[in-house]
């Protein structure tokens, strides 16, 4: 599993921050999803706060600021500055008070504006947060989305798992991703499958080589992302025992999420592409 750090300069570039300070930029990181606004602090109060989370002050919090005197100012703000916070981000545009800016230059914190109304910010970088420090693994196998269910197929190498996703596109389902399949952690329940760059769209067929499945079938058969439903993993053991009644509810932990798996035995003259259709289905 890949724990994501995110650069404040990233940050600033996606939402479109303006930095309000003299900010050296020395590789600053943000390791959190969960934001603050900062009234606790700026009255004064400063245990049990989270100080590694995005810092914003809305207009509630920039009024009762601009009421204390400027001794106060100067010390609040110099106390929250140097517990080294990610960032502080002054909503509505509203004019940031010299005293912060003196104290996030004097601790070297980036201190940022936004015209964007305090709420309707707040949820934009949360949501923007939780999607960017989302926690992410990559795994061998292929992604289709087959009758609206994300169905990840795994098996051994040569089992024929991109030859049967071909099949299920070619019987009009959509390809997510084939061979590596970046999966990332969007809740608590729900996992998020899609390929990497350089490999988006793209299938390879042994004997044929790298097909362009966007290309050869139209748009409309590759998707960019799916979350994913359905685990089925392709076997080729004879000696195994499989469940024939459908009974045995089976699951695979995936960044700790449980997905419920299938196991389908991979024999001559099988059409694994209906099987999985029928048992996306079934799902």
């Amino acid at each position: 599993m890949n724990i994501k750090k995110l650069q404040i300069k990233k940050l600033m570039r996606d939402l479109g921050l303006i930095l309000v300070n003299d900010w050296d930029d020395t590789n600053r990181l943000i390791v959190t999803s969960e934001i603050n606004k900062v009234g606790l602090p700026l009255a004064g109060y400063f245990k049990n706060y989270g100080f590694d989370r995005v810092q914003i002050v809305g207009k509630a919090e920039w009024s009762y600021y601009e009421s204390l005197s400027e001794k106060n100012k100067l010390i609040r703000a110099r106390e929250l500055m140097k517990r080294n916070i990610p960032c502080l981000i002054i909503t509505r545009g509203l004019e940031p008070p010299k005293e912060l800016i003196n104290a996030a230059n004097e601790y070297n914190v980036p201190l940022f504006s936004t015209n964007m109304i305090t709420s309707k910010f707040v949820s934009k970088v949360i949501f923007y947060l939780e999607n960017e420090l989302s926690p992410t693994t990559t795994l061998h196998g292929v992604l289709v989305e087959v009758n609206g269910i994300g169905t990840l197929i795994f098996g051994k190498s040569g089992v024929g798992k991109s030859e049967t996703a071909l099949e299920l596109v070619k019987r009009g389902h959509c390809l997510v991703a084939d061979d590596a399949v970046t999966i990332k952690k969007v809740d608590e329940y729900t996992l998020v499958g899609s390929a990497p760059e350089i490999i988006k769209h793209f299938l390879e067929i042994r004997g044929i080589g790298i097909l362009d499945v966007a290309k050869l079938y139209g748009m409309g058969s590759v998707r960019n992302d799916k979350t994913i439903d359905l685990v089925v993993q392709l076997d080729t053991d004879e000696t195994d025992k499989y469940d024939r009644l459908g009974l045995d509810d089976e699951f695979i932990e995936i960044l700790g999420v449980n997905v419920s798996k299938i196991t389908i035995p991979v024999r001559p003259g099988r059409n694994l592409a209906v099987i999985i259709e029928a048992a996306a289905r079934n799902h």
